[in-house]
């Protein structure tokens, strides 16, 4: 979610508030996905005990200093020993729908090889609870924590990630397939592949071209073989992968300003949506990816296709683009008025943004489109037991009003998820900001309902 904003550290600036309105479950169908979204670094914690071995983020934020407020994910909300009252929490707050990621390094604690039955036996646990409470599981294989035994062989940068990914898709599927029908292969692929290896932002702390271009191509090819894995193993399995994306216009309807926009709208939106529909990298308008010609091997391209069942976005605010001598991209984003409405990550509160998104991914051929991550972190205060986040409320009702407006249109919209369930680790922010509709105390680990977590309760009665 953080690509852009923790690349270049820029605030966007600020569209017109669009206006509240009043939204019904109803309104959506009957068989759409309602559902919150985690990720196995951010909330299980137990980083070191029942023989998971180190991840890329384990290794990251051994460092203080790659962390705003030095913490780490070590404990995170420990869901990993409350997972049954917590689900039972998602129950009480009528979500039918649990996203989550497997822990490679849980599951395979040298990467590859030798199978650790005490991380399979706690997922078999979570997945089991979840069904017994109504609660339908969707997964993602992979959601950033790279066993950091890889990354010291190169990650993915090296080309053998490919038969690594395809080990470990090939023991989830087979040790859970029989229970999880919905499955994602990779999540936000162009923010792990720019923060860790062009910026350095995030784990596994690498920067360069080359390097990013090698893991691009590398990520392209997991996530198609992924797909793949999956449909042969997983009877009736609902196939896709989480993309970030925002919708990208040009500050000026200058030459100069739209090249801009097609530069960083290739980063943000098109590398990694065009190379599994076939349409191949989008070369012609970001130059540079031409480099990745060193990378491609015959029958890459053919091996770059799957076909998706679904695809997942993941959107968080639009992108006003102007030019910019930073390198390669030679694009950046125009700084916010003033008068700016944002989150506590300083990003802009845009939801004509998400309707713009999905109109733009419904243009390809694919055959539905789920919104897999959207919300927003907000100051939040615990007074007298009570956290009145209407900023979020508010956020929800925007976002959703558009979401509902696609579908309207013809648009096959078929579900929701919030980010997220619980306050959790975020990632290079740490514990400072807060995404989620139940409040966390990161000493006490109490969990307390916000008023959004309330709101989405009455919502999906």
């Amino acid at each position: 979610m953080a690509l852009l904003a923790a690349l270049w550290k820029l605030k966007p600036i600020l569209s017109e508030s669009s206006e509240i309105q009043e939204i019904l479950k109803s309104d959506f169908g009957d068989d759409f996905y309602w559902g919150v979204a985690t990720a196995a670094y951010q909330i299980e914690g137990a980083s070191d005990i029942d023989g998971k071995g180190e991840s890329v983020w384990d290794r990251f934020t051994s460092k203080k200093s790659h962390i705003k407020d030095q913490s780490n994910g070590k404990i995170a909300i420990d869901f990993y020993n409350r997972y049954e009252s917590d689900l039972k929490l998602l129950k009480n707050l009528n979500f039918k729908n649990f996203r989550f990621s497997f822990s490679w390094s849980r599951i395979l604690p040298d990467g590859t090889g030798k199978i650790n039955e005490k991380g399979i036996d706690f997922y078999n646990r979570m997945i089991d609870t979840c069904l017994e409470l109504g609660i339908e599981p969707w997964t993602v294989l992979y959601h950033w924590d790279l066993p950091q035994v890889l990354e010291d062989k190169g990650g993915w940068t090296n080309r053998e990630i490919i038969n690594w990914f395809s080990e470990y898709t090939d023991l989830c599927t087979r040790r859970f397939g029989d229970r999880i029908r919905h499955w994602m292969v990779l999540n936000e692929p162009a923010s792990f592949t720019t923060l860790g290896y062009l910026s350095g932002i995030h784990a596994p702390d690498r920067t360069g071209i080359h390097k990013f271009l090698a893991s691009v191509h590398h990520a392209n090819l997991c996530q198609s073989e992924g797909g793949r894995i999956i449909r042969r193993n997983v009877k009736n399995s609902h196939i896709g992968t989480a993309l970030s994306c925002s919708y990208t216009e040009p500050h000026k309807m200058t030459g100069s300003y739209q090249r801009a926009a097609q530069r960083l709208d290739v980063v943000l939106n098109r590398l990694f949506i065009e190379p599994s529909l076939g349409m191949g990298y989008p070369v012609q308008h970001l130059p540079v990816l031409e480099k990745l010609e060193r990378y491609i091997q015959p029958q890459d391209i053919e091996n770059l296709k799957f076909d998706f069942d679904f695809i997942g976005i993941q959107n968080y605010f639009r992108v006003v683009a102007k030019p910019s001598i930073i390198p390669y991209i030679r694009a950046n984003r125009v700084k916010p008025q003033d008068s700016a409405e944002v989150t506590a990550m300083g990003w802009e509160v845009s939801p004509e943004g998400i309707y713009e998104i999905i109109k733009q991914f419904a243009k390809y051929p694919i055959k539905e489109i789920i919104v897999t991550e959207n919300g927003a972190a907000f100051p939040d205060q615990l007074i007298n037991q009570r956290i009145h986040d209407q900023q979020r409320i508010d956020f929800y009702k925007r976002y959703l009003q558009n979401v509902l407006k696609a579908k309207n249109e013809g648009i096959n919209v078929t579900g929701y998820f919030a980010w997220t369930f619980i306050d959790n680790f975020e990632w290079a922010e740490g514990f400072r900001t807060r995404y989620g509709i139940v409040y966390n105390d990161f000493e006490t680990q109490e969990r307390t309902i916000k008023d959004s977590g309330y709101w989405f309760r009455d919502f999906l009665k």
